[in-house]
């Protein structure tokens, strides 16, 4: 079976994208290498995208030639759609008919308020269906070659936002110190240094081997390495931005082995 009739085939027997519905769906990290074929067949079914800021033009490019673009992007310090507006939104939009397509970088229940969306459309009798992506933490990890989990080497993995480190809504830094597992920090950049100094004052060494992952999957890809100690003054020094994924633990330095020409 080729490519045509496998998406002919999941199309064939998913739900039928009705107006008046909303689905929420994840496109990935970035190129549309990542979509799944679920997703890949609602964008040609779709009239109505309300999508954010990490998705990518390239995945946009792939959705029918009518289908209206409803940008809802939100980043940090910058201005930003309200939460109450993007809902706001998708109701507006399946009340008056149309098919709605909320698509949002990595996965809608990774970081990215899916949760949040999907209760409000159920209270304000909206139907709506959830298309899971890939998360953009598997994405940058295996694109880096640094497992996320290793025999030997780690027993489960940590994802966690930074954005509120030091603030009174954060989580308990110096917990996850102690337990000695690899962290994936989501929206951690801007506060990385206030990361490395809890994680730190939690009983992590300074020397934990730390990899930056900026823009996956993009042309703008890069990776920064460092030890906990010196990553924020190496991301200052390197000019590294939003939106990336930060990895701490023992799996980073296992890229080496997994790198050809980089055993040594």
């Amino acid at each position: 079976m080729n490519l045509i009739d496998t998406l002919a085939t999941i199309s064939a027997s998913d739900p039928a994208f009705e107006p008046g519905h909303v689905w929420l769906a994840g496109a990935g990290p970035g190129h549309p290498r990542y979509l799944t074929l679920e997703v890949a067949d609602a964008l040609s079914k779709t009239d109505s995208i309300v999508y954010d800021a990490l998705v990518s033009p390239e995945v946009l490019a792939l959705a029918t030639g009518s289908a209206e673009l409803h940008f809802a992007g939100k980043r940090g310090g910058k201005p930003s759609e309200t939460q109450d507006n993007i809902t706001s939104t998708l109701i507006r939009l399946a009340r008056s008919g149309k098919k709605v397509l909320r698509l949002k970088g990595g996965d809608p229940f990774i970081f990215g308020r899916g949760g949040e969306e999907a209760e409000a459309l159920v209270q304000a009798g909206i139907p709506c269906r959830i298309l899971p992506g890939m998360t953009s933490a598997i994405a940058a990890l295996a694109s880096a070659r640094i497992p996320a989990t290793m025999r030997g080497i780690s027993r489960s993995i940590t994802f966690t936002t930074g954005h509120a480190a030091g603030s009174e809504d954060d989580l308990d830094w110096h917990a996850l110190a102690r337990l000695g597992e690899p962290i994936v920090v989501y929206m951690g950049l801007k506060m990385i240094g206030e990361i490395s100094r809890l994680l730190m004052e939690g009983g992590m060494a300074a020397q934990t081997p730390v990899a930056v992952l900026m823009a996956v999957s993009t042309p703008d890809e890069r990776i920064l390495l460092a030890k906990l100690e010196t990553v924020e003054a190496e991301v200052r020094r390197q000019d590294f931005a939003a939106p990336a994924l930060i990895v701490i633990g023992d799996i980073v330095p296992v890229r080496k082995l997994l790198t050809p020409g980089q055993r040594s």
